[in-house]
């Protein structure tokens, strides 16, 4: 697997569904549950945040404050980091998100490719993972997920 390609190919897939975008359509709730667009980024960035701790503890790096936050409120943590940025603008969520995957792509060039195969590195989401199966799971899964009900929001625009 090649990780760099796939951490661009999530990016674009998710960019490529807010593309044009109008920014009145951003607010609309029920895009996927109760959050709107705005909100899934806003979701997003935060993953991408939590992502690029993820990868810096590879370089060695302690857990960062998204990590240790994650772990401590388990299923409060979404709709807490999605109402942490409800008073940006557009332009600030994805300027975040922008800037977090920017780190993401800059610290996944660093690790050298067989670490991301190496079983038992993350013992934090599962002794049997690898990073690949992380970096899959939760950055390429998840904006593959949301961008396609982002695409499905905007059919019915």
């Amino acid at each position: 697997m090649n990780v760099l390609d796939i951490l661009k190919y999530g990016n674009r897939t998710l960019l490529n569904s807010v593309e044009g975008l109008p920014e009145t359509d951003w607010d609309v709730g029920g895009v996927c549950g109760w959050w709107s667009v705005k909100d899934i980024m806003a979701h997003l960035a935060s993953y991408e945040l939590l992502l690029a701790e993820a990868l810096d503890t590879f370089l060695g790096a302690e857990f960062g404050p998204t990590m240790s936050e994650m772990a401590q409120m388990r299923g409060e943590w979404n709709d807490t980091q999605v109402e942490r940025r409800k008073g940006k603008s557009v332009a600030e969520v994805l300027a975040e998100y922008n800037q977090a995957h920017q780190r993401v792509m800059d610290l996944a060039a660093q690790i050298p490719a067989e670490k991301y195969r190496e079983n038992g590195t993350i013992p934090w989401y599962g002794a049997e993972y690898c990073l690949d199966d992380f970096i899959v799971y939760t950055s390429y899964g998840h904006k593959r997920e949301h961008s396609a009900q982002i695409m499905v929001y905007r059919d019915q625009l």
